[in-house]
């Protein structure tokens, strides 16, 4: 099967668990996700399985929204209310004090990944040398934050909206207020409710995809490759290109049948042999009026 199944992912389960359990309904290897969430965090995480997997990469860097709650007055090794207690705080704010903060945290900013993440320094991940009590020089990273909305301030407590871009950590960025405030804070909750295309509304559970499995519908829920290139455009090729596409080798206009402009990316292009079947990403040359492959989907 070769497609992405949107998925509902439950607390207690690692992104890895999810991986597993689909390789055992599906029965096929080839399964990858795109962007870990934590453990405890609920939420979106799409699922590629097949030569969709090739699109992962792409998929990580989109745009995420989160919903969380980050709880004034402690501080965990963790940055999440999972972790050792480290710090207590009496919490002495005003909700002006909250709003003014975390206005600070809104555009390009810089991270220090937390101990208890999956990043490797010198080939070992952070967490795998937190869970043995050591700790170890990170470099800051630069994150955007696009948006935070705050939802409700019930002290010591703030839920949060925010859009961010890929590799932040919404638990740092507790941690960060927090500790700008003087105060501490933690993670309490997280959801992920969209990553890129995929939102909350359309996600499903593990058992769910179980029932479709058993019922032998999964194939038809599993959302194609192509329709997650929407926004560009698409080329179907003449039999006599099709041997091109599948070499992925650059073609020419005159090796089109037809051609149809995209929404937003105006040089991008799904690409169909004359079949009918989606094969690859490519990008248009407008000088040299030549088509490139951008990733092949074989």
């Amino acid at each position: 099967m070769n497609g992405i199944i949107n998925i509902y992912k439950e607390p207690g389960f690692t992104s890895f668990d999810v991986v597993a359990k689909l390789r055992g309904i599906c029965h096929q290897k080839k399964i990858g996700h795109t962007g870990t969430l934590d453990p405890d965090a609920t939420g979106v995480l799409p699922v590629c399985l097949g030569n969709a997997t090739r699109v992962c990469d792409l998929l990580t860097d989109k745009t995420k929204e989160y919903e969380t709650v980050l709880l004034f007055g402690i501080v965990t090794d963790t940055q999440d209310i999972s972790g050792k207690v480290l710090e207590e705080h009496y919490v002495n704010l005003t909700d002006e004090d909250v709003i003014s903060c975390v206005k600070e945290f809104t555009g390009d900013i810089m991270q220090i990944p937390p101990m208890y993440s999956a990043i490797k320094v010198d080939g070992k991940k952070l967490y795998e040398l937190a869970r043995q009590g050591k700790e170890v020089e990170r470099k800051p990273r630069p994150v955007t934050i696009h948006s935070i909305d705050i939802v409700d301030i019930s002290l010591p407590r703030v839920t949060m909206r925010i859009s961010c871009s890929k590799g932040t950590y919404i638990r740092t960025l507790c941690h960060d207020i927090g500790n700008r405030l003087g105060c501490g804070g933690t993670m309490e909750s997280l959801v992920r409710t969209r990553s890129g295309d995929f939102t909350l509304d359309t996600a499903v559970t593990l058992s769910k995809v179980q029932e479709w499995a058993d019922a032998g519908e999964l194939e038809h829920h599993i959302i194609p490759v192509d329709e997650i290139f929407k926004d560009c455009g698409s080329v179907i090729l003449k039999e006599s290109a099709d041997k091109l596409l599948k070499n992925g080798n650059a073609f020419r206009k005159s090796d089109i049948a037809k051609v149809t402009k995209g929404a937003v990316y105006m040089d991008r292009f799904r690409v169909y042999n004359h079949s009918g079947n989606f094969t690859a990403l490519y990008d248009l040359d407008p000088g040299r009026g030549i088509y490139k492959v951008f990733k092949m989907f074989l």
